[in-house]
């Protein structure tokens, strides 16, 4: 019996014993491939050793003192190494221990933001369908992911959505990458006069959404068409770099790709590579400035903001990342594991979508491949290829409910920057292999249900 509170109660989970690189190891001996990083949090795999050592010569020092009495050299440096590498003027960071936390803060900055400069009404917030944002109420509020959310309805404050940038279904035929961006760009500016510009504080998206929709990157140009649609209306405009951040796309910030700046960001799993919990919000100069001079406090704060130990390994982290060059390697890696799933996969009659930026990447899968009809939603085939994976050595982040809450499966692949060509084959081989024993022939189509 395990006094444990897991998530999935009923669900029985193997006990992890050691790391080594990108690899899990067992109480029992066997190894796993950690594919998905975790969460998209492991991206330096396991048991590094610059890291280890950053960690150990913190705790040897100081391990934790209260930011309400000291700061702390890992956290001052840190804090300069993002800053200086940030887009825009995103030059002030905020810790925190994760990035449901961070997007606590973003959501409490931005109005008191507009409580500073004497515009007191704008208090509703805007996102995306088929988001995810964090699971604390107010980020849970927000976040479009209707099957989280449907138990705690009445507990969450009022937010309002808009169509998540979703090419693969809602691209037209003959609609160029730019005309879709503006139409989605259009419908969010719609939403905007619906509920009264003078009511709106920001907008909230993930640059590439993450675990909902499974790897939705945005077409070109949409960024910037939504960012224009904030100016234009004095809103703000928060990038929720969470899982795609720090790295995950082959740039250290995603939106950097774009070439687009927010006026806050948050970020975590990478940022620590689950060596120690830490998440932190970037705020613009702009921001940070109006709070320096007006009431001089940010009415916000938690215990482990600004932890000593770890800030020290999210500073040993992304040092290393630097150091190594990883992040060209996870271009040149992401680039090789799309290519090879297209090759081991695009006869599978199961196959709808294969997407992605740098070393996170989608699979969606459907029940047919020319009208995208998705697999039924009862079969739970999402969980049956976690389960299959895991027996075959492979950690996946497989999910339901890709398309609207219910409907669509898809997985997760967010494999570790360390990866050597021959680690992505023998992921791609082993992805394969466990889709196909899990969908060995075509299924027949369903519709989709209400």
């Amino acid at each position: 019996m395990t006094h444990v509170f897991h998530r999935n109660p009923n669900h029985t989970l193997p006990t992890v014993k050691a790391g080594d690189g990108i690899e899990l190891i067992d109480s029992t001996g066997k190894r796993y491939i950690d594919a998905s990083g975790g969460a998209a949090v492991s991206c330096l795999g396991h048991s590094h050793q610059a890291v280890i050592a950053a960690i150990q010569q913190q705790i040897d020092a100081v391990a934790y003192a209260h930011t309400s009495f000291f700061t702390n050299e890992a956290a001052e440096e840190l804090a300069t190494f993002l800053a200086q590498r940030a887009p825009g003027d995103l030059n002030h960071v905020y810790y925190v221990s994760g990035g449901s936390e961070a997007v606590e803060a973003a959501l409490k900055l931005a109005r008191q933001y507009f409580v500073e400069i004497n515009q007191p009404s704008r208090r509703l917030f805007i996102a995306r369908r088929q988001s995810y944002h964090g699971n604390t109420l107010g980020a849970l509020a927000i976040g479009g992911n209707a099957w989280r959310r449907a138990p705690f309805l009445p507990l969450l404050t009022e937010a309002h959505h808009v169509s998540a940038c979703y090419a693969y279904r809602d691209q037209k035929e003959g609609e160029s990458e730019q005309d879709y961006g503006l139409r989605l760009a259009a419908e969010l500016e719609q939403k905007i006069l619906d509920l009264g510009p003078d009511n709106v504080a920001a907008f909230i998206l993930e640059p590439v959404v993450g675990a909902t929709a499974g790897v939705l990157p945005p077409v070109k140009g949409y960024l910037q068409a939504v960012r224009d649609v904030c100016d234009k209306y004095g809103i703000l405009l928060i990038f929720d770099e969470v899982m795609c951040g720090m790295g995950r796309t082959g740039h250290l910030f995603a939106c950097a790709e774009d070439g687009v700046s927010p006026d806050i960001l948050t970020i975590a799993k990478g940022l620590g590579a689950g060596y120690q919990p830490i998440g932190a919000m970037l705020a613009s100069s702009k921001i940070y400035q109006t709070i320096i001079n007006g009431s001089g406090f940010f009415q916000h704060g938690h215990t482990y903001m600004g932890h000593a130990t770890a800030c020290a390994a999210a500073l040993a982290v992304q040092k290393t990342i630097e150091a190594e060059n990883l992040l060209d390697n996870v271009q040149t890696r992401g680039e090789q594991l799309r290519r090879e799933l297209q090759q081991l996969l695009h006869h599978h009659p199961n196959i709808g979508d294969i997407r992605g930026r740098g070393l996170m990447v989608g699979i969606e899968l459907v029940a047919d491949q020319h009208s995208k009809t998705p697999l039924d939603h009862m079969a739970k085939t999402h969980a049956k290829l976690r389960q299959v994976a895991m027996e075959k050595g492979l950690m996946l982040y497989p999910m339901g409910g890709t398309i609207d809450g219910v409907h669509g499966d898809h997985i997760l692949l967010a494999p570790p920057f360390i990866c050597s060509a021959a680690d992505i084959s023998r992921i791609a081989e082993r992805v394969s292999a466990t889709i196909h024993h899990v969908l060995p022939p075509a299924i027949e189509p369903v519709a989709l249900r209400a």
